[in-house]
């Protein structure tokens, strides 16, 4: 699909904090081609020379996602929204459906040229203007992941004062907000998470493809048990409580369960390139979405509505939290496996949601001076300044906070798609996206693209206006606190008005290069994958060419495995 250059020596390594690994992998993974700019290059952020990730790790980052308390919490609240058990199984499902296309949408720009999320967006908004959307997902990501350590520390807290019961002297002292026990199990948490992210994309990957069927085996255990105490005939799919809604009554509800599943799962979805970009080939990375998302969500969400029914019967309430599940059990085992899994699934949603996004994006305003893990570290301390415990449970805190950055993903969704599948038609130019040449082809107007900048405002401002405003007035108790709903479905007016803006404008004043006619140097979508496990860049085809010649030259024997590609410019090891 692409001409062929003549192969080019490996370039050297780009400083020295990426000499032991590049994003987790050996040194020199990130293939940094002579005439990158060092501004805008380094081994974490180059093309991948190979991608190894098969559908299962694909299945086992959405598992990891999944698997959360909060996660638990969600899903449980949609069988609690007065709305028939079908009804929310039908919006549960056409949620879920939703974020499985549009997560096959947004990964395939980076499964193809091989780069994370907020470098694959310098073809659209340009060099410089790619750090817009970047910093807006590394903040949200920031806070969040204070957040997720915070809920997995009061895990961990349960466990310290079965245990030790000496560790309750440490509730009374406090500061900034926390007590004692809390700033030892977050500090604990955040030693763990960073020591797993410093070790590496790989060594996340391995832990992701532990975690999450640990976590289930653990779920389908405490499911079990509490269903065999409450007696099947006491289980219900329903937790609502008062009178069921009229079928019309329960359309609105219905759509705003949907609304919640997408939003939900809207941040990952945004940067899933900063995964499927290590993914062998997009089908694979396909396969893994389909059973990480409409499957894995569903048996995630029943075995969650089924464990939380068991508790009615179990302890005369009903308790939605899992921590306070397993808490009110009271048997030391159940306690310890059941604190120390919901601590690992919470790990496991915190690092794949919330650290690697900054990673990358905080790597790609300055990547001469960050690299992939000091960009994870910087998130990691930021978290702490936040103080997440002070605000988390304030409802207005975080909806003037985050609710506005939050309100942005669904425009950067929608200026995304709109960008690489309507007006660049599935090609980019690669390297053109690594160069600060004023006669680069996303240079733009310096370093910014106009149409994308005004995409953004264009759909941001409305749309943060639907997040923000009905939300306001019923905190103001100017309206019934129903309309406040309204604001779950920013993510999808916003996602239409990204799309439509930026079309409108690309139409108007066309600046993203179609490339037609090009293909030395362009990666191209709209056609097969070049070789699986190999990134669509230029070069790749100089590692089949290579490939083909070696095998012509020296045959290898029959017992022996088929000689892999050369290591060539643009190609992955």
């Amino acid at each position: 699909m692409t001409e062929t250059s003549p192969a080019a020596p490996p370039a050297p390594l780009t400083k020295p904090q990426d000499v032991i690994e590049a994003a987790g992998h050996p040194a020199g993974s990130g293939n940094v081609r002579p005439g990158y700019d060092p501004r805008l290059a380094n081994e974490d952020l180059a093309p991948l020379r190979k991608q190894k990730w098969t559908s299962y790790n694909i299945f086992a980052f959405w598992m990891s996602d999944v698997h959360s308390v909060g996660g638990y919490v969600t899903a449980g609240s949609l069988f609690a929204l007065g709305i028939a058990s079908w009804q929310v199984l039908i919006a549960l499902l056409v949620g879920i459906v939703i974020v499985q296309v549009f997560t096959n949408l947004v990964a395939k720009p980076s499964q193809r040229t091989g780069v994370p999320y907020p470098v694959v967006n310098r073809f659209l908004f340009g060099i410089k203007g790619a750090n817009v959307p970047a910093i807006i997902r590394g903040i949200i990501a920031i806070a969040w992941y204070g957040v997720q350590t915070y809920l997995a520390a009061e895990s961990l807290n349960i466990i310290f004062l079965k245990f030790i019961p000496a560790s309750a002297a440490l509730l009374e002292p406090s500061f900034l907000g926390l007590d004692a026990l809390g700033w030892i199990s977050y500090a604990i948490l955040w030693v763990a998470q960073a020591a797993v992210f410093w070790n590496g994309m790989e060594a996340i990957r391995r832990f992701i493809d532990w975690a999450g069927p640990a976590v289930y085996v653990v779920m389908i255990v405490l499911a079990v048990y509490l269903v065999s105490q409450a007696g099947w005939e006491n289980i219900s799919l329903d937790l609502s409580s008062g009178e069921p809604l009229g079928f019309w009554a329960s359309i609105p509800v219905m759509l705003t369960a949907t609304a919640i599943v997408v939003s939900y799962f809207s941040g990952p979805m945004l940067n899933f390139g900063d995964f499927a970009r290590y993914g062998r080939s997009y089908a694979a990375v396909k396969k893994g979405n389909f059973w990480g998302l409409p499957i894995n969500f569903l048996f995630f969400s029943l075995l969650t509505v089924i464990t939380a029914s068991a508790t009615v019967p179990v302890f005369g309430e009903l308790i939605t939290d899992p921590i306070h599940t397993v808490e009110r059990i009271d048997h030391w085992f159940a306690i310890l496996l059941g604190g120390l899994t919901f601590v690992t699934a919470t790990v496991g949603i915190n690092i794949v949601a919330n650290f690697i996004s900054p990673a990358f994006d905080f790597s790609n305003v300055a990547p001469h001076r960050i690299s992939w893990r000091m960009g994870g570290m910087i998130a990691a301390v930021g978290s702490v300044i936040l103080t997440p415990w002070n605000w988390y449970g304030n409802d207005q805190a975080i909806h003037y906070s985050l609710g506005i950055l939050a309100a942005l993903i669904g425009p950067l969704f929608g200026i995304l798609i709109a960008g690489y599948y309507v007006i660049a038609r599935q090609r980019i130019h690669v390297d053109d996206m690594y160069t600060m040449s004023e006669t680069g082809r996303y240079w733009y107007s310096r370093g910014y693209n106009p149409n994308a900048m005004w995409a953004i405002a264009a759909a941001g401002v409305p749309t943060v206006a639907l997040a923000i405003v009905p939300k306001s007035l019923v905190f103001a108790g100017v309206i019934d606190a129903g309309w406040g709903s309204i604001s779950d479905f920013s993510w999808f007016v916003g996602c239409g008005l990204g799309f439509a803006f930026l079309v409108l404008f690309e139409r108007l004043h066309p600046r993203v290069p179609t490339l037609e006619g090009t293909t030395l140097g362009v990666s191209d979508g709209s056609t097969d994958d070049v070789l699986e496990g190999y990134p669509d860049t230029a070069t790749a085809s100089v590692a089949i060419t290579g490939a083909r010649a070696d095998a012509v030259d020296s045959p290898a024997p029959a017992a022996e495995t088929e000689p892999q590609p050369p290591v060539a410019a643009g190609a992955k090891e």
